[in-house]
């Protein structure tokens, strides 16, 4: 099997690594490695379309090496897909994450969104993340990180792509994981949660007429629900949500169809 590896904390972090390691275990792998060359959190599905991309081959000190590129990691999947490598990728493996990506922080993150290229592109995808800090269901990262951090989602992920053909992963699907901080006491199949945000505008500094604010950053928390992915990592479970990228409101078409929208096409009628 011919596995992408890509994250969107840079190539030389440690979460990456771990799982790099990790996954040149697992029998029949063919490993590529393609990351951006720094940190691209919170990026999304950005994408570079004004300026030709740098790609660097990286050495990591035990004889194998992969690309770095000042890319977002949509482009690093984009770059596999296009044959940067050897072989378009059988499956992307995005992570592992420094800090959680749950409920809605999904719409956010880099990792979750390099998978999301890749059933894009028609590959299986495993987004992987790490919570920060045992008891802390936030997706900042918060701290400095050593690789026995990542040991238990290294592996938990490794051994789902090795059976990955027997995971039930309809077409079109990306396994969006999650490990808690500490000791993991199971793993549950659930459903995204809700985030409660809790930002503010804060005026950080003001020099001759500019301002610099502060917006995102105040701790979150989320909705206590049953079934959820920070119900499952509160209590110490690693949470395995399956994502799809149809997010057409189906009840909303039909809603819609009843409705005179060619009546839009008219002018408005104007009371005198």
């Amino acid at each position: 099997m011919k596995v992408l590896l890509t994250n969107d904390d840079g190539i030389q972090a440690t979460g990456l690594n771990a799982m790099r390691r990790a996954l040149l275990e697992v029998p029949g792998i063919d490993l590529a490695v393609i990351a951006p060359d720094s940190n691209r959190s919170a990026t999304a599905r950005s994408i570079t379309t004004r300026k030709p991309l740098w790609v660097d081959e990286i050495e990591f000190g035990d004889g194998t090496t992969g690309y770095a590129t000042d890319g977002t990691p949509v482009d690093c999947v984009r770059f596999a897909a296009l044959g940067l490598v050897e072989s378009e990728p059988d499956l992307i493996v995005s992570g592992i994450n420094h800090g959680s990506n749950l409920g809605d922080d999904i719409t956010y993150s880099g990792t979750v969104a390099a998978a999301l290229e890749g059933i894009v592109l028609g590959i299986p995808a495993i987004a992987v993340s790490q919570q920060a800090e045992r008891g802390v269901v936030d997706f900042r990262a918060g701290r400095q990180w050593d690789a026995e951090d990542f040991a238990e989602a290294a592996s938990f992920t490794s051994r789902m792509v090795e059976v990955l053909e027997r995971v039930p992963m309809p077409q079109g699907t990306l396994l969006n994981v999650n490990c808690p901080a500490g000791e993991v006491q199971g793993v549950a199949a659930c459903r995204l949660g809700k985030r409660i945000y809790r930002d503010r505008l804060e005026l950080a500094e003001e020099e001759d007429g500019r301002r610099r604010y502060q917006i995102y950053g105040v701790e979150p928390d989320y909705e206590r629900e049953k079934g959820t992915d920070f119900a499952a990592i509160a209590a110490g479970r690693i949470a395995v949500t399956p994502l799809h990228f149809d997010l057409t409101d189906e009840a909303g078409v039909e809603d819609l169809a009843g409705f005179d929208l060619e009546g839009l096409l008219r002018p408005a009628a104007r009371e005198v």
